[in-house]
This record gives C-alpha cells, structure tokens and sequence, in this order.
C-alpha cells in the first residue's frame, strides 16, 4: 500500500531565480498529493518574486520571503514548523538546483507506511555522485564515514539533503534547539529521529552537481559539523531528550 495523504516539498532558497520555476512545475507534474513551500532569505536576484508570480496562479505552490540570509537549517526549522501547522502528512527536504531529481519523489513516498525517514543515499551503493571534483568527493564521503563513527547513527549518508519525513518525525524531534546549518543540520536531523527510535532507510539516489547557479557550501560549515558530532556524542551520553522525545 502506498502512502497517498498532503506532503509539502521545502525548497530553501538563496539567488536560485535560474532554476526555481523549472524546479517547481517539474515536482507539481510528478504527483498531484504534493505542494511546495519555497523558504527564500531575500535573494537578488529575485527568485521571490518568481514564486510569488507562480503562488498566484497556483495554490499548491507557497512562499515564505525572510529579510536577509539566514541559512538552510533555520529555514528548514522554519519550513517544519509551517509543515505542522498546516496538518501536512509528510515532508521533503530538496534543493531548487536539480541536485535531487524530482523524479525520485515517489520512490520516498512509498516507504511511508513502514519508516518515519527516508534518506536519499549517494552512498548505500557504492559511490553515486556525479560532476563532483575527486578532492569533494572524498571529503564528503569521508565525512559520512566519521560522523557515522563517532554518532553510532548506522546511516551511510549523513550529509544527504534529500530527506523524507513522516508526520510523527516531525513531530518526534525538537527542532527549535537546532543551531546549525549545512551538513551539521543534516546530522543532527537523522541523529535526532534515530535517538527518538523511529525506522529509518536509505534509499540509493544519484546526485548531480547543479546545473546552473552557484554552490553555497563553506568552510565554516564543514567545520561546524566536524565539531558537531563530537557534541552530539557526549551531550547525548548525559543529557536525555535532548533533541529529541521519547
């Protein structure tokens, strides 16, 4: 049996005005159960305003314009909570630049009967990773592979930002504590779940470096999850609940 309620697709935004409306009429086209909330931190190039053009003609289509930029975890925050509010039954997080291909929206949602996260993995089979220079490549998967270590999370993709969430994932984690961004959001998003001992799956995707537009990645992110896992280690040996409810 397929899981067939309301899901909503969050699409953080920062000057994506090259790949947002492509983007969006690609997921309306693939599944009439799901609508899309697009989070945009003012961009300049006036990805908001397509948006807005597009929510008036469509009332599956939603836009959240915050004042300056914020930041993916903040805005996935944000995204959740509107998620909960507005009683959606499952929840993406997917990137507007073709990383992530809408195509493989089903094949998450098939699996909500049984799990409460479903991952979109580029490593459960091997590496799937396209357009990504060796010296990337490595960090990322090495990254994975440290932060599976130290987090006992025995998911092969931490980092992944293509993610499904059941409704009582949602609402399983307390996702206002949250104070990182990036790759640590993504970590400490699976690790939260996990600790509130509900089923997860990786499913194998491939992802495409972005076709258009500009990567946001920094160091400072990278270096705020390597010290993130460590956090997560020990605050968890005494802290109980602390991201997450039992």
């Amino acid at each position: 049996m397929t899981y067939m309620n309301k899901g909503l697709v969050i699409i953080p935004t920062y000057n994506e005005a090259i790949n947002i409306e492509k983007i969006i009429k690609r997921i309306l086209s693939i599944s009439t159960h799901m609508e899309i909330l697009v989070i945009d931190d003012n961009s300049r190039d006036h990805t908001a305003d397509i948006v807005k053009k597009l929510s008036k003609k469509n009332t599956k289509v939603h836009l959240i314009k915050r004042p300056r930029k914020m930041g993916l975890g903040t805005a996935y925050v944000l995204g959740f909570d509107y998620a909960m509010k507005h009683d959606y039954d499952f929840v993406f997080e997917m990137d507007a630049d073709f990383s992530h291909d809408p195509g493989d929206l089903p094949r998450f949602i098939d699996h909500l009967n049984e799990y409460d996260l479903i991952i979109g993995s580029r490593y459960i089979q091997g590496v799937s990773v396209v357009n990504w220079p060796m010296k990337r490549l490595l960090l990322s998967y090495f990254a994975c592979l440290f932060a599976r270590l130290v987090t006992g999370v025995p998911v092969k993709d931490l980092t992944s930002g293509f993610k499904c969430y059941s409704r009582k994932a949602l609402e399983s984690v307390k996702w206002q504590k949250f104070d990182v961004d990036g790759y640590g959001f993504q970590i400490q998003s699976v690790f939260s779940v996990y600790r509130a001992k509900l089923p997860l799956k990786e499913i194998s995707i491939i992802f495409v470096e972005r076709r258009a537009g500009t990567s946001k990645m920094s160091k400072k992110i990278i270096w705020e999850a390597f010290w993130l896992v460590w956090k997560l280690r020990f605050g968890s040996l005494f802290r109980k609940n602390w991201f997450w409810k039992e």
